[in-house]
């Protein structure tokens, strides 16, 4: 399977602005210790990095949430492929994703995660696509705002090929 890709963010980009994000995120959890949640399997290299550079004390957990199938669009139905292993009550939350398309995964997910009770839960995404939005759903930090195109590299995939791209790319036809 080849396709033309273009790079939309660059590798130095990402990396970048990972380091940007986690140094705000240090700043407003100092003194705490902060729970990331990252969901699989698109985020889960945006979520590494990010680890690596926040300062205040991390642990994590993973999710895996589809509501895309192979397909390029969400089909709208969000499935739960696996929960979390550990509680998130009293504990601070920062959900880490790798795009905000339509908001609907996370505005459900979000509805299910605030009745576990967190000290706080935030939204941390790499991209934002605010065309799309479909719910009102805000990320707490974002990495790049995007146009409405259909991405894959770091992370985010197409028919589970091209997550090892070592940067965001547009798929050409």
């Amino acid at each position: 399977m080849e396709h033309k890709i273009k790079v939309l963010v660059s590798k130095e980009q990402i990396e970048e602005r990972t380091k940007e994000l986690a140094a705000q995120i240090s700043r407003e959890y100092e003194g705490e210790a902060l729970h990331l949640i990252c969901i699989l399997k698109g985020s889960v290299f945006f979520t590494c990095a990010l680890a690596n550079y926040i300062t205040v004390p991390v642990t994590l957990d993973f999710m895996s949430v589809s509501s895309y199938g192979n397909e390029t669009v969400s089909s709208g139905r969000v499935k739960i492929l696996k929960d979390l292993d550990e509680s998130i009550q009293g504990k601070n939350v920062l959900v880490v994703e790798d795009i905000i398309d339509s908001g609907r995964t996370l505005s459900y997910l979000f509805t299910m995660l605030n009745a576990r009770n967190p000290k706080t839960l935030k939204l941390c995404t790499l991209l934002d696509k605010p065309d799309r939005r479909e719910m009102d759903i805000e990320a707490d930090y974002t990495g790049f705002q995007i146009p409405d195109l259909f991405v894959v590299g770091y992370g985010l995939d197409y028919m589970q090929n091209y997550r090892n791209l070592p940067y965001v790319g547009v798929m050409e036809q």
